[in-house]
């Protein structure tokens, strides 16, 4: 309405001498003034109607072109398609008439209000602002810089703008603001600051402009000022537009001038008002500001998202980000990120040093290997670098405490000039690796190991015990003069010390002696050894000493003196107490204190029937009573033996012995059967001679002699005169097999069986076939040989095929047909490592059937024949802790396994340790399964499949907790690192989630 007025003024037009007048209610006037009030009350299409219809009236020239403009106003309110047309026709026709300029502004302002900028600054362009007042003259300025500021056209708005501020009317601080901003956007920084500093002081625009001004002051550097014109603005409590941006803005300042405390105040609140993301360089300055006031584990959350990228900041920002975990003795997370940032080149000095701190920091966690790898790779990457004596330093304490010895020793003989502390790291590793090479029967390595730790008798600590192992491997190796020397060497070198080792020698030393027959030196150091330990606490092998001993006297026929130790061994509950038992019984038989001897028997066989004495005794128990004429006593012991052991090796003797023993009660029938059984079923025993010639006796006796040729010719077939062809056929073979040329005794073995299928040899033959086929990798033919075995009588080659048949099927899967052969070759071991072998399978084939409390009982019995089988112990635990997790007994798993990981550092014990790590992230502790594979990872670093396992879990576990920096580094390291194929394709699958 404002304008409306104007006009009516400007046309000098009044109503107030015609309110009554009938004169003027006739005259062309009343019509013009009804169309103005129907104008007013905006009945814009009664005032369009009116004008156009008063304009075919008789009019002045005045109303004549009161009624033009007030049709064209009217159009325009109507939006009337010929309204701007009526408009500028008016002010056309009549540019010098006054009530052009209000004509030229009303058009004007209705493009301007509806946004149509362009059509409105033409209409502005036909008003002379000279014709106006100031305040509708800085008004006009105002709109006209306006609309060129929202066409972007911020040159041709500056200068409007300008002339509007000076006015000084109330659009000046509208002007200032936008003309202070365009000086922004053209950069004139002095001019944006002036004017938007005068805009400010009016109330609407003091809340708008500091942000702006803060741009300012940043934009050219003035960090001091900045900060002094925006800090009190935040503390006024004055609502500001954009105060997160003042925030930012004084959190770069402050970082310019490195004043961390309060760059890093500022850009937490920039984070905090959840107005805006950092960009990366803004995170990373807010992390260094962080890591500057040693809040590092805040800093630590900035750095991880600017270390994102492979760039120089990236580069920058892992390294800091070590750093900080580091501070937080968080030294996992540090390692991956320094490993980052010593994998980038963009900054030289940030590379070296990054590569220095990760391997600190794996010494520092105890991944020592992966420490050498980093340390070797400084000296050879910086030969002349500023830390290479920290390095070399380092890298001899890092050698020590590695697992991979032979990798140390690679790189200490690269070494010309051995410094006395690489001379006592060389030391200590060569004997570590002759200690690996030991456990895995490995004599010539541990002994080739042990001479280069001698080489550098540094510690004498560990000269005495390189001597003794010596021994203990050349021992192994049955190399007794050899193992005699060292055991020799490291008892002169102990004598005055307090060591073990002297002790250990001891006993050594007297089993080397032992086992070459010198008994009475042996006899020495046995007695030494257990009078030394008899006494201690921890005797160690006090009780297989004790046996020793006795055994030693008993050899040199110095029976009372076996016969007391054996007794004291008894006295003491010896480990070996049904040995002492049998040995007692031996040795008193041989002193003809018989009924003592029998006591001793019964004792064994009663109390320890599963010893591997019971068929012994119960065979010497035969023996005794036969001595004592006890023939019936006699008789029953051989039967239980015959009957209780089929498999026996004794079973031959005990038929003669009972045969003998029914032969003197006049049992003739029961001694005939006895005899033919030898005959029939052990055709090649040695005693088989012995007994054609007791049956021939018994039966002639009987008067039964008829019968006898019948067993002459069997005998006569079964052991033909050396000179025979089918002796030397057999002979042949069985010698080619013992060589181990398994290829032609397969062959040989062959012809023979056909040759002579009905051959007394036929079981040993058999089974020689059935295992040349085996060591040849033809299990499919091996089965069928030990299969034809099985159907043959009972004899130690076919239990001996039963085992075989039981490895064989496990080997196929076929686990369920694996067991009944395995449990019968376990019920009938005759050593400890064929019963090892059968409850090992038994193990496994129960826990593959899953069959898991036979295979955790099978597991306890495997631990409790510890040593036995190379790695039998780890395995058991292993396959333990699998069968109580499989039985949800995860607890007791979890003991199971740490106990694996602890003692063992297998295949085993790396496999054990992931299924550790993997229970901790099961039950949702986090945090406790990165920590058990970072405290317990190190050793198994070999065993490239599960150790990439371990880690794979442990990826999985940073992307559960929102760590991807972490994860994407420690995936990034397995396809780095890791040669095995699956695991490098299971982290290269898992990196691409991560991108």
């Amino acid at each position: 309405m404002k304008y409306y007025l104007v006009l009516l003024a400007g046309l000098g037009l009044s109503m107030d001498a015609f309110s009554q007048s009938t004169l003027y209610q006739t005259s062309p006037q009343y019509p013009l003034d009804h169309q103005l009030e129907l104008f007013d009350k905006q009945l814009f299409s009664a005032a369009l109607y009116d004008n156009t219809r008063l304009l075919n009236e008789d009019l002045t020239n005045e109303q004549k072109k009161s009624a033009e403009l007030h049709r064209a106003m009217s159009a325009l309110q109507l939006e009337s398609p010929d309204g701007p047309g009526l408009m500028k026709s008016y002010i056309y026709e009549n540019g010098n008439h006054p009530s052009v300029t209000s004509a030229g502004l009303y058009l004007g302002d209705h493009f301007f209000y509806k946004r149509n900028y362009t059509e409105a600054l033409e209409s502005y362009g036909l008003v002379n602002p000279n014709n106006l007042g100031e305040e509708n003259r800085a008004d006009l300025y105002f709109k006209q810089g306006f609309a060129h500021f929202q066409m972007k056209n911020y040159g041709q708005a500056a200068p409007f703008f300008d002339q509007a501020k000076v006015l000084n009317t109330s659009v000046a601080p509208d002007a200032y603001y936008y003309s202070g901003y365009i000086a922004l956007e053209n950069g004139d920084n002095a001019k944006a600051i002036s004017d938007l500093q005068t805009a400010a002081q009016d109330v609407f625009y003091s809340g708008k402009v500091p942000y702006l001004i803060a741009a300012l002051y940043y934009n050219q550097g003035n960090y001091d000022q900045l900060i002094s014109y925006a800090e009190p603005k935040l503390g006024t409590g004055q609502q500001l537009d954009k105060p997160e941006i003042i925030h930012l803005y004084l959190a770069e300042a402050y970082y310019a001038k490195q004043n961390f405390a309060n760059a890093s105040k500022h850009y937490e609140s920039y984070i905090n008002s959840r107005k805006g993301t950092l960009s990366r360089e803004e995170i990373y300055k807010a992390g260094i500001s962080l890591f500057e006031i040693q809040n590092y584990g805040r800093a630590a959350e900035y750095l991880k998202n600017s270390a994102s990228a492979n760039d120089e900041l990236g580069q920058a920002s892992s390294y800091y980000l070590g750093h900080s975990y580091l501070k937080q003795e968080n030294y996992q997370f540090a390692s991956t990120s320094f490993a980052a940032a010593a994998k980038a080149d963009f900054n030289k000095t940030i590379q070296e040093d990054a590569l220095v701190n990760y391997a600190k920091v794996n010494l520092q966690k105890g991944s020592f290997q992966v420490a050498i790898t980093a340390l070797d790779e400084y000296l050879e990457k910086y030969p002349n670098g500023k830390h290479k004596s920290e390095i070399e330093t380092l890298l001899s304490e890092a050698l020590v405490n590695t697992n991979d010895y032979l990798r140390a020793i690679e790189q200490m003989d690269r070494i010309p000039n051995k410094s006395p502390r690489i001379q006592a790291a060389y030391q200590k590793v060569a004997f570590y690796q002759a200690m690996v090479y030991f456990r895995d029967q490995r004599w010539d390595g541990a002994i080739s190991y042990l001479d280069k730790s001698l080489a550098y008798p540094v510690d004498k600590t560990i000269v005495l015990e390189s001597h003794f192992w010596k021994g203990e491997a050349y021992s192994a190796a049955g190399n007794l003069n050899s193992a005699i020397k060292s055991y020799d060497q490291a008892i002169s070198l102990g004598r005055t010390t307090s060591s073990a080792y002297l002790t250990k020698s001891l006993y050594g030393l007297g089993y080397a002696y032992f086992n070459s027959q010198k008994y009475p030196q042996a006899e020495t150091h046995f007695k030494t050894y257990t009078d030394r330990l008899r006494g201690r606490d921890n005797k160690e092998n006090y009780d297989d000493a004790m046996l020793r001993l006795g055994d030693c006297y008993y050899v040199q026929k110095r029976f009372s003196e076996a016969a007391a130790v054996f007794q004291q061994a008894i006295n003491e509950g010896n480990s070996g107490i049904d040995y002492a038992y049998y040995r007692l019984a031996v040795v008193q038989n041989f002193q003809t204190r018989n009924q003592e001897a029998l006591a001793q028997l019964n004792t064994l066989i009663s109390r320890y029937p599963n010893s591997l004495y019971y068929e012994d005794a119960l065979y010497q128990k035969g023996q005794i009573n036969m001595e004592e004429t006890a023939y019936s006593e006699a008789s029953r012991a051989f039967s239980d033996l015959i009957n209780g052991k089929p498999n026996s090796p004794f079973v031959p003797y005990a038929l003669e012995g009972r045969a003998v023993a029914n032969f003197s009660m006049q049992n003739y029938d029961q001694t005939i059967q006895d005899y033919k059984t030898i005959l029939d079923r052990h055709p090649n025993a040695q005693n088989s001679e012995t007994a054609l010639k007791g049956l021939q006796e018994t039966l002639a006796l009987q008067g039964r002699s008829g019968e006898f040729s019948e067993y002459l010719a069997k005998y006569k077939g079964s052991n033909p005169s050396s000179s025979s062809v089918q002796s030397l056929e057999f002979e042949s073979a069985k010698s080619m097999y013992f060589d181990k040329n398994y290829q032609q005794a397969s062959r040989a073995l062959e012809n023979y069986l056909r040759n002579y299928p009905q051959s007394a040899q036929k079981a040993d033959a058999l089974y020689f076939l059935g295992d040349s086929y085996f060591q040849l990798g033809n299990k499919e033919q091996a089965l069928v040989q030990f299969k034809a075995l099985e159907r043959e009588p009972a004899s130690p080659q076919r239990l001996r095929a039963m085992q075989r048949i039981g490895t064989i099927e496990m080997e196929n899967g076929n686990y369920e047909q694996a067991i009944p052969y395995l449990q019968t070759s376990a019920e009938n071991a005759r050593n400890k490592v064929e019963e090892a072998e059968a409850v090992q399978g038994l193990m496994v084939a129960n826990f593959e059937t899953r069959k898991y409390n036979l295979a955790i009982t099978n597991a306890d019995r495997l631990l409790n024949l510890d040593g036995i089988l190379p790695e039998s112990t780890p395995k058991a635990l292993l396959t333990k802790a699998k069968a109580q997790r499989e039985m949800n007994r995860k607890a007791e798993a979890e003991t199971t396994l740490m106990t694996l990981v602890n003692e063992y550092k297998t295949v085993q014990g790396a496999e054990g340790l992931y299924w550790l790590a993997f229970s901790m992230q099961e039950k949702g502790d986090i945090a406790q399964s990165n920590e058990t594979i970072f405290d317990f990872s190190g050793p198994f670093v070999d065993f490239d499949y599960w150790y990439g396992r371990m880690f794979l879990l442990l990826a999985d576990n940073y992307i559960n907790s929102g760590e991807d920096f972490q994860a994407k580094a420690t995936l990034e390291s397995i396809v780095e690192k890791s040669t095995n194929e699956e695991i490098k394709s299971m982290s290269q699958t898992k990196l691409q989630t991560l991108k």
